[in-house]
């Protein structure tokens, strides 16, 4: 037998690019916590103020706010898991819980009843910023809910702001 050799590591720049919006991509696990909220909003401010997204965070705060506290209520688990991209000019927040979709039909129109009144305000964000949100089971192996907003970059910029006044 001949002794095996280590990979020689790459050399890698000392000029590293600078982040950028489209390689904005993250996820986080968090503790289903009162505390999740906050931590979700410093992690994610860091992140879109590295690549350049200053600009869509009080939008963006709010999604992943709202996000993080409604799946710390609704998990059965002890964490969330939160992902955070930027495609084709928008934000993309998604928050993962546990909560596995009711068989029994009454039992799935009051927890979605229930999970919409919960995301009312991010409803209001994303109007606001002519995106989209919604919430629906999970299709990778394990189940529980998916939880999304979608903030295009154009409308998360003119989030409150005042309308234009006509002349």
């Amino acid at each position: 037998m001949s002794p095996s050799r280590c990979p020689v590591a790459p050399t890698l720049s000392a000029d590293p690019a600078a982040p950028v919006p489209e390689t904005l991509a993250y996820s986080f696990t968090l503790p289903a916590r009162l505390t999740s909220p906050a931590l979700a909003r410093a992690a994610s401010r860091e992140v879109l103020r590295a690549h350049g997204l200053a600009d869509l965070l009080d939008p963006a705060l709010q999604a992943v706010s709202e996000l993080v506290a409604t799946a710390s209520q609704f998990t059965e688990s002890t964490d969330v898991y939160l992902s955070l991209r930027y495609r084709a000019s928008a934000l993309r927040v998604i928050a993962y819980d546990s909560h596995p979709r009711h068989t029994h039909p009454r039992l799935a129109t009051a927890c979605d009843t229930r999970r919409r009144a919960a995301l009312r305000f991010l409803a209001c964000v994303c109007r606001a910023c002519d995106g989209t949100w919604g919430f629906g089971e999970v299709r990778e192996p394990g189940g529980g809910t998916r939880m999304w907003a979608t903030l295009p970059s154009v409308g998360a910029r003119a989030y409150g702001s005042p309308p234009a006044v006509p002349r």
